[in-house]
């Protein structure tokens, strides 16, 4: 009689990893640093800070402040984009991310036109960002289609789930403020990442520092 093999290991878990953008994948918000060149940043600031901790509505708070961009050339999308500094730990998360095999999306309620590249220079193929309108190559002050707000951060991540194949169960979701506690509350494992009180209440774990930490509180 042929004794059975010893039995195949389970082959390692397949996870989907999906960050908010503005002050967690990078140090800074980009509408900031928009608004800087136009003038309004201190205005835009102050804004931003009321809606990262849920005290107005992200939507109207995005109109407001994107609003004041109004006639800055499409010309700062290259200087924006140099300005940008990677939060410490970003690149070494998502080059592991990538070694594991494991896919990484970019949701943000910041804007495609500097997200996109930045998610290009990374290897990340998934990305849902807002889109600023441009009329004769400056921006009119409006954004462009639908608005990424709290609800379409949790539909962004179901849909990149559902294209990588990825349970929800199986699903990693990492943010820092108010709009993204619909996507940390539909992911399987959330993480408040450098996050306001109300986001850190409204996730699995809060961690501060590094954002390769993250790989600690992860299976291999």
């Amino acid at each position: 009689m042929i004794s059975p093999g010893p039995a195949a290991a389970p082959a390692p878990r397949r996870r989907l990893v999906v960050m908010d953008v503005d002050s967690t994948l990078i140090t800074c918000e980009v509408i900031e640093l928009l608004a800087g060149h136009a003038g309004s940043r201190d205005q835009v600031a102050a804004i931003t800070d009321r809606a990262m901790h849920g005290e107005i509505d992200f939507a109207t708070s995005l109109h407001e402040r994107v609003a004041t961009l109004a006639g800055l050339p499409v010309e700062v999308f290259a200087q924006v984009q140099r300005e940008i500094t990677l939060t410490p730990g970003a690149t070494e998360l998502v080059a592991e991310l990538t070694r594991r095999g494991w896919p990484v999306g970019l949701v943000s309620g910041g804007f495609a036109e500097i997200v996109e590249p930045l998610a290009a220079s990374l290897g990340i193929a998934h990305v849902r960002a807002n889109h600023l309108e441009v009329a004769d190559g400056r921006l009119t002050g409006r954004v462009a289609g639908a608005v990424v707000d709290r609800l379409a951060k949790e539909t962004a991540l179901r849909d990149f789930a559902r294209a990588e194949d990825v349970a929800m169960a199986d699903t990693i979701a990492i943010g820092d403020g108010a709009n993204d506690l619909a996507m940390l509350g539909a992911a399987g494992f959330s993480v408040a990442f450098n996050a306001k009180p109300v986001v850190r209440a409204g996730a699995h774990v809060a961690l501060d520092g590094r954002l390769d930490a993250v790989l600690d509180l992860l299976e291999p």
